[in-house]
């Protein structure tokens, strides 16, 4: 089974076009204004077609409420909404009821008792994004650079469908999957040669190491 690659926090459509051209099954766009990376709702939605149908259109928000999702839904016509925030369970079925769309939720991972969050959002969300938790004094949720021990996911059920986030690039994505087994990345500041400046080259070697870490791992996907 070929990865999931996510390209997040996508703006030109020089980044868009690239990114699908590499193979990013995932085009993020990311709505937070507090984000480098923070894009309008109508200039996400022109990028996105250029794409659609090559790559699922993700809508990356944080704690939004219903009239900004109103709005992000109807300029994008996303795939999917990843909801980066503190949504609680019940907010991501109120989500799910008003949009119809599939939910990623991300949760931020440091220590193991971080992963205890996942139960109470079995059979609600659609796939876990684990991102590591900012650093202090981070405004951002995500996209700060940083990853987390991979091994805590060790402990995790093998049934929980997750996109592994946090800091990952073309340095470090071998050892990532090699310990994890992943089968969906996330990556944004990876392949930024400034924040929310998405470079091609970064882009292509990201790309490169995911393809050969790819072929190492076992044909089931499971982890070694």
């Amino acid at each position: 089974m070929k990865m999931d690659v996510k390209i997040c926090g996508l703006k030109t459509a020089e980044a868009v076009e690239h990114a699908v051209a590499r193979g990013a099954s995932h085009a993020g766009f990311i709505f937070f204004p507090k984000s480098p990376r923070n894009i309008e709702p109508d200039d996400a939605g022109r990028l996105a077609e250029r794409i659609r149908g090559r790559a699922k259109i993700v809508a990356v928000t944080v704690d939004a409420d219903n009239d900004d999702l109103d709005e992000i839904v109807s300029a994008l016509k996303p795939d999917i909404l990843q909801l980066h925030g503190s949504e609680d369970p019940e907010r991501v079925l109120t989500v799910k009821a008003i949009y119809g769309l599939p939910v990623m939720k991300a949760l931020s991972i440091r220590e193991a008792s971080d992963l205890d969050r996942i139960d109470s959002y079995l059979g609600i969300v659609d796939r876990f994004l684990f991102d590591a938790k900012p650093p202090a004094g981070s405004e951002l949720p995500g996209g700060n650079g940083v990853s987390f021990d991979w091994r805590l996911l060790d402990a995790l059920d093998g049934s929980v469908d997750y996109m592994l986030s946090g800091g990952l690039n073309a340095e470090n994505i071998g050892e990532a999957l090699a310990l994890t087994g992943a089968r969906a990345v996330d990556t944004s500041s990876g392949v930024e040669s400034a924040p929310g400046v998405k470079d091609l080259k970064l882009m292509d070697a990201f790309f490169d190491a995911v393809r050969r870490a790819e072929a190492a791992l076992p044909r089931s996907g499971s982890k070694t």
